[in-house]
This record gives C-alpha cells, structure tokens and sequence, in this order.
C-alpha cells in the first residue's frame, strides 16, 4: 500500500488516485494527488531551489514523513492529518465509514474530490476540518474590510482591484499555499475548509508550520522567491493622476515641484499618451521629444513611468503581426474582441513566451530607448469586457486552468526585459499578481477604487493580507480613484488617506478626479487628444490648507528614508512584509492577533490610521514595551490601551523605543 521514495511518500488508493507527500523547503512539505497514472512536471508557485529532506517511516495501518517541525501523518484510508510537534494543525475531512474522524461516518464525503469534467481534465476539490479557534490571514487582496478570513468565500481568479494570492496563514502557526493556477474558490467556512478548482489535472498544495508568522512567511518566500533590493530612489513621492495629456503638461508639474524645493521622486504618463491601444508608443502630435523630456526630468532628479496596457486595437501598427503569429489570446466561441474601452481591443497573450518577448521588444525601442525604465502595468488581470473565464484561452491553456498565472508571467516579460539591458533597479507598478510575482519587481496597486472611507478601510485590510501573501511592494491610489473633488469632505478623506500612504510601502498620489469638466485637446476617435482628463491632483491642487498638511507628511517620509531602506532589506531578505499585521511583530500577544484598525510600518513604527470621517480622536493598543509618540515625543508604557487625539493633520504613530 505505501511506497517510500526518496524521503517521499507514495500511495495508491481507492481505485486510481496517487497521492504523495514529500518534504519541499524549511519545516515544510508538498502533497500531491491525481488520478492519472503520473503527476505533471508543473511545479507552479514552487519556482526555488529548495532542501527536500525528511525522514519517513511506516507502522501498521500508517505512514508518518517528518521535516523539521511539520509532521504528516496518513492512513492507508488515505486521510491525511499534520502535526506541528505535538499539535494537529490540519485535517483533512473525512466523514465516511473507514476514516478515523468519529463524525457521521456514512455520509461518503472524502477530503480528496475529483470530479470529471466530460472529455477533459478534473475539477479538484479538498475539505479540511474546522478548529473554531483559527484565525487565517493572507490570500492576497480582497476589496472587503476583513482582515480575519475566517469565515470568508473567496474567489480564487483576478479582477480589476481583486488580486488572488491563494496562500493563507493560520493563527495556529502553519501556512497553507494552494498551488494551483485555476479558476475556483476557497471557502474559511466554520463547519469546514474547502479550495477547489475548476479544471486541473491533479490536487496540489504545500504546507509549513513554524514557531511565527516571521517564520512561516520566512519558509513560504523561501520556496517561492522573495522581491529584490528596492531602488532607493524611488521610496519618496510618485506624482500621478488622470491624465497627463502632453509632453509640456509633464514637464510643468515637475518644474512646479523642483521650483517648490519638493523632491519628486517618480511622474507617471498615464494610458492614451499613445494613437492606439498596441502601438506601445508615445503620439507624436503631443510627445514630440520625449528624450528630451526624461533628460530634463533626470536633471530635476525625477524618474518617469509609462503605462503599459496589455490591449491590442485591430487598427494598432501591431495587431495584424501578432494575430499572423499567434500572440494574442483566444476566445472559445463568437467574437475575438476581448476589451472595449475605447477601441475593439484583443490582449497579447502573456503565456506565450514569444508574445512577452514581442512586448518588451517594443517598450524597449518606444520607451526605453528614450531613457523611460519605470512601466505601469495596467488591465494585467487582465481585465476583460466580461470575466467570463471559460470563454478565453492562452498559449498555455484555457483561462479556467492557468488564468491566475497571466499577471506573474505579463510582469516577467518587462522584469526580463530590464535585465537584458543590465538593469538591477526595476520596479514594475501593476494591477495584479499571483504567487511569487514579487521575485519579479512587481509593485502591486490596488486598482481603480472608489474615493470614500469605505474604500480607504478596505484597502486597509488589503494592504495586510497581500504582504502576508508575500507581496511586500504594495500601494494604493491616494484619495480612492474614482472622485469628486467638489464633494463633501473629499479634502478630509484625501488628507487622511495621504497619512496612510506616508507610512506605506510606496506614497503615491493618483485618482481620477472629477468633475470631468475639462475639454478634450480634440475631438477625434483616435490618438492623444480625444481622450478625456481629470481636474489637477498635485500637492497643491487642493488650497493652501491641504497642501501644508501634505507637504508635511512628505518632509517626514523623506526624514524615514533610511529606517524604509532597513525595512526593504529585511522584505528582501525574509520576504517580510513592509506594513505589518501586530500580530507579525508581537506574536506572543493575544490582543494583537485581535487587533483590525493598526498595523506596523516595519519593526519599530505602529500606526494608528483614521479610517472614518469626521474622526478626531481613537483608541490605540500598545503592546509590551516603552512606545514614543511621533508628534509630541511623549513617552508611554505599553500593556495599555490608550485613547489620542488626531486633529486633521496628525495621523497617531508610534516608536518603539
């Protein structure tokens, strides 16, 4: 019944499944199961190069494989239950005649569920039982409040501000990645814990189980990649809005800047800088020299992003080369039209790895070459006139069976790209991501989202689980993108989410700030001009009162510029996050895993945001330890619950001291 191999375990079971269990990395292992008579090759997420040294032995009726401090135990039933030391952490659920679970033994549910799909693969399905104490975190970014997913269904796919990172980490002390690119749902629910996917060709998943949070995302980015060296350069302030329309209108807002003795780190051209969606260049009409534009903004000491939509228009210098050589994705029936913003658009097929070569090929003559070496890689879900999964095929198969894959592998195009020409300071800002995009200098934002506190809190939450997913390099649109500057208490909830994003991996402003009453350069459908812009969104864009409020929070994000460059090099390192749960830093504590409105801004800053309007004082948990307020240096004892003050232009922080 049980086959020992090379430190694994194999077993075949009930008619035609093969499941196996080996060690993969720190105090980890991999299970896989299928019901074809050989796995893949496919290892997905689990890309480094990693120990795989257990010890396995078998006793009557089971076989147990240890690594370091996770254990697995299976029966020849084939249930499957992990220890850490002493501890079950997970088990799979079990209610039939035969499993070892005394609960309702004839219902005939097993953990394992492989459901034929007619004339294909499978969709794959795994229970585990439920402990009522569990606390999961990570998955990635969801645009809800919860910061605690327990309880939480989860659509495992990506959308326009959804990022599926299908790795959760437990109060318990493991981590749980579900290694599979498919389409599906993972559902926290509090009778049991289901994943699925919709068609795959066999059941995978890899587990660790550490001392702390520290560790376990220590363990999870060993085996997945950990992001590089964060440029220095790019740690202060990104300019950015809806939408710089000209080569001059760039150039005035950062002579503005330097005139002010504002550093600004980045400017960002946003999309229709180009005549059509696929042509991956600038309008000439409107960009006449942009060498010259990105030598005068080096001067000023500014680098400048270009955004890269992954959109192709039939009428594009590229459409019809790409659509001869089979570069763009596919659709299973009807219409080949897979986006319609502005244009009867296709998307370059990123799986392809002839079509990211073709990409990059064209950013590199168009912008480049120009000296431009920061992209923004926008509609990277990528985003479709409709998510309808199973309508869309890649060079590396439906939508339904690798669709979660196109981000990771849309920003190693561009990642590749930049290493070819000898760069090592890449950062790619982008929409979306899955499991080890951050190996790539993905730089994921949070998407177009709405300009409210509702919204701020769910970035909140987002920003968290999304570090906890091993994503460090993280960001959001600063006063929400879709907004009215004329509405009641915009200024408010700007300033308040300008001091949220000053204690942020990245501070960058952008929205699209309405009312859009701003006439088009022209009146075409096509090219630079016709497209519409939003109202200004500078510093001072806003009146004298707002701008000195953020003008401060800038001053006080350059003062931190070497405390956030030890921060990157820890996320380097240990694939730490740069924001932080408090539970990540005080682990030891119970209040802190409780704890949905504070985090950490790295090791040593706690940070208390006002995420609701009209707020002006809060109540701030501070754990053990001395802690010194940021603004008044007072010097307060920690064990206590506290309540601040926090006027508009005081966000509560924090020292450690």
């Amino acid at each position: 019944m049980f086959t020992i191999k090379d430190h694994k375990i194999l077993i075949r079971q009930r008619g035609n499944e093969l499941l196996q269990i080996e060690p993969w990395g720190t105090n980890a292992l991999r299970v896989r199961a299928t019901q074809y008579p050989h796995f893949t090759k496919e290892d997905f997420a689990l890309t480094e190069e990693v120990k795989k040294d257990g010890q396995v032995h078998i006793s009557e009726g089971k076989a147990v494989i240890t690594n370091g401090k996770i254990r697995a135990e299976v029966t020849d039933f084939g249930e499957i239950t992990f220890w850490k030391e002493d501890q079950i952490i997970l088990r799979e659920y079990y209610r039939s005649f035969g499993a070892s679970n005394p609960h309702s033994p004839s219902m005939k549910v097993f953990a394992r569920e492989f459901t034929p799909i007619y004339g294909g693969d499978y969709q794959i399905t795994v229970r585990f039982d439920n402990n009522d104490q569990e606390m999961l975190f990570g998955m990635g970014q969801y645009q809800q409040p919860n910061l605690n997913l327990k309880g939480c269904i989860l659509e495992l796919a990506q959308r326009n501000s959804q990022v599926s990172i299908p790795f959760a980490l437990s109060s318990l002390g493991y981590g749980f990645l579900w290694n599979n690119p498919a389409v599906g749902t993972a559902a926290f629910g509090t009778n049991y814990t289901q994943w699925q996917a919709k068609v795959a060709d066999q059941l995978d998943y890899w587990i660790t189980a550490d001392d702390t949070p520290r560790h376990i995302l220590t363990n999870f980015t060993e085996v997945t990649g950990r992001s590089p060296k964060m440029p220095e350069d790019v740690m202060g302030l990104w300019q950015c809005k809806l939408r710089y329309r000209t080569q001059e209108e760039v150039l005035q807002v950062a002579r503005e800047y330097h005139r002010r003795g504002i550093p600004l780190d980045v400017i960002v051209i946003d999309f229709f800088h180009w005549i059509r969606q696929g042509d991956w260049s600038f309008d000439p009409k409107y960009w006449p020299d942009p060498k010259a534009m990105v030598e005068e903004l080096k001067q000023m000491g500014t680098r400048c992003m270009v955004s890269v939509w992954p959109t192709v228009d039939r009428g594009s210098v590229h459409h019809g080369e790409m659509n001869d050589r089979g570069l763009l994705v596919r659709t299973e029936r009807g219409s080949s039209q897979t986006f319609d913003f502005l244009g009867d658009t296709r998307i370059y097929d990123a799986t392809n790895p002839e079509a990211r070569d073709f990409i990059w090929n064209a950013v590199k003559k168009n912008y480049y070459d120009h000296g431009i070496d920061l992209f923004w890689l926008d509609c990277a879900e990528p985003e479709y006139i409709v998510y309808d999964f199973d309508h869309y095929r890649y060079y590396l198969g439906p939508d339904v069976k690798i669709g979660n894959l196109y981000p990771l592998l849309h920003v190693k195009a561009f990642e590749d790209g930049m290493k070819k020409e000898g760069r090592e300071d890449s950062i790619h800002l982008i929409r979306s991501a899955w499991v080890g995009s951050q190996k790539y200098s993905a730089l994921v934002w949070s998407g177009d989202i709405k300009s409210n506190f509702a919204s701020l809190r769910d970035q909140f939450a987002a920003g968290l689980n999304i570090g906890i997913a091993g994503i460090p390099w993280w960001v959001t649109d600063t006063g929400g993108f879709f907004g009215d500057v004329t509405a009641e208490g915009f200024d408010e909830l700007l300033i308040r989410w300008f001091e949220y994003s000053t204690f942020s991996p990245i501070l960058r402003l952008h929205g699209d700030r309405g009312p859009h009453d701003i006439p088009n350069l022209e009146e075409n459908t096509i090219g630079g001009g016709f497209c519409a812009t939003g109202r200004p969104n500078e510093l001072w864009s806003y009146g004298e009162k707002v701008y000195e409020i953020l003008q401060k929070y800038v001053t006080i994000r350059l003062q931190m510029k070497p405390y956030i460059t030890k921060v990157m090099e820890d996320a380097h390192l240990t694939g730490s996050p740069v924001i932080r749960t408090m539970f990540y830093e005080f682990p030891e504590d119970k209040t802190c895993w409780e704890l949905n409105d504070q985090y950490m801004f790295g090791p040593d800053y706690l940070v208390a945001p006002i995420l609701y309007q009209g707020m002006t004082s809060r109540q701030v948990y501070l754990p053990k330890g001395q802690w010194i307020r940021m603004n008044t240096s007072e010097v307060l004892e920690g064990e206590q619950i506290i309540t601040v003050d926090a006027p508009l232009d005081e966000i509560p922080v924090f020292i450690r001291n």
